[in-house]
C-alpha cells in the first residue's frame, strides 16, 4: 500500500522564509543626526572573479535604500519606488514625503502574503532621507511592518552593529556630516566575517542631508575615512565583545552560504 504525504506551507511559514533571507544577507545599516541621515553596507562578491554587489541604490535625489536579502526583489521594489517618487514630482512639484512612502511600501510588502498566487517579498530595506520636514530613517519587513528609527541595523552578524549604535545612539543628533560617517564605518566593522577588515572594496556608504543630495562615498572617496577609521585601530572584525560574537553567532552560523546579498 502506498502512503502519501503533504506537508502544506503557509502563508506565514512564506513569511518567515522571507525574514530569514533578509538574517542572510550581507549587513546594512542606517543613521541619522538632526542634519544628516547615511546608510552603510558590506557588499558581497559570489567569487573572486566577480564584482561586488552593489547594496545602497538611489530613489530620489533626497532618498536612498540599504538593502539586505534578495537583490532581485529589492531592485522589483526600488524601480517601484522610483515611479512613485517621479509620479509624485510631476504632480505636486515637490519630492514625495519619506512617511508616506515607507507606509505605501509596507502595504506593498503586507499584500504578497494575502494573495495565494504570490510570495512575500525576501528583502528588508533600510529607508535614509532628508526632506522638508528633517533627516529620516525607516526600516521595512516582508512582513509589512514599518518602522522610523534614530538608528538600525539588518543583515547577517548586524546584531554587533546594532549593539554600537545603541550604546552611541544618543550623541548621533549633533554629530557633524564626517562624524556621523564614521559611526557608521565603526558599526559595520563588526559585521565583517571571520578576520576580515572593512575595505574599500566591500564598504559602501551614501549620505544625504541639509542642502546636500543623496551620495555615494565608495572606491577612492572611502579610503580617507577608512584610513582614519585604522589610525583608531578600530578597522578588525575580531575585535568585538564577547556579548556581540555570541549575538552574531546565532544571527547567521555560516553567513557564507547565503546564495544572494
Amino acid at each position: 500500500m502506498l502512503f502519501v504525504y503533504y506537508l502544506p506551507i503557509s502563508f506565514p511559514a512564506q513569511v518567515e522564509y522571507a525574514m530569514e533571507s533578509v538574517k542572510q544577507g550581507s549587513a546594512c545599516i542606517a543613521l541619522r543626526s538632526s542634519t544628516h541621515s547615511v546608510i552603510g553596507a558590506l557588499k558581497r562578491s559570489v567569487s573572486e572573479l566577480s564584482s561586488h554587489q552593489q547594496k545602497i541604490l538611489e530613489i530620489d535625489d533626497h532618498l536612498g535604500i540599504g538593502i539586505a536579502g534578495l537583490t532581485a526583489d529589492a531592485r522589483t521594489l526600488a524601480k517601484w519606488m522610483r515611479n512613485e517618487c517621479l509620479n509624485h514630482k510631476y504632480v505636486y512639484g515637490t519630492s514625495m514625503p519619506t512617511g508616506r512612502l515607507a507606509t505605501d511600501l509596507a502595504d506593498r510588502h503586507q499584500r504578497t502574503t494575502q494573495v495565494a498566487s504570490r510570495r512575500p517579498y525576501g528583502v528588508g530595506l533600510l529607508l535614509a532621507s532628508f526632506d522638508k520636514n528633517g533627516p529620516h530613517v525607516y526600516q521595512t519587513c516582508p512582513s509589512g511592518n514599518v518602522y522610523e528609527c534614530y538608528a538600525t541595523a539588518i543583515g547577517a552578524r548586524s546584531q554587533s552593529g546594532r549593539t554600537y549604535l545603541e550604546r552611541h545612539h544618543e550623541s548621533f543628533p549633533e554629530c557633524t556630516r564626517d562624524d556621523l560617517i564614521m559611526h557608521a564605518l565603526r558599526a559595520l566593522v563588526g559585521c565583517v566575517s571571520g578576520d576580515g577588515e572593512l575595505t574599500s572594496e566591500n564598504g559602501s556608504i551614501a549620505v544625504v542631508g541639509r542642502d546636500e543630495k543623496f551620495a555615494m562615498i565608495e572606491g577612492a572617496e572611502l579610503q580617507p575615512y577608512l584610513d582614519r577609521l585604522e589610525l583608531e585601530g578600530g578597522n578588525n572584525a575580531g575585535g568585538g565583545d564577547a556579548e556581540d560574537e555570541e549575538g552574531n553567532a546565532e544571527e547567521a552560523k555560516d553567513d557564507d552560504d547565503a546564495m544572494e546579498t
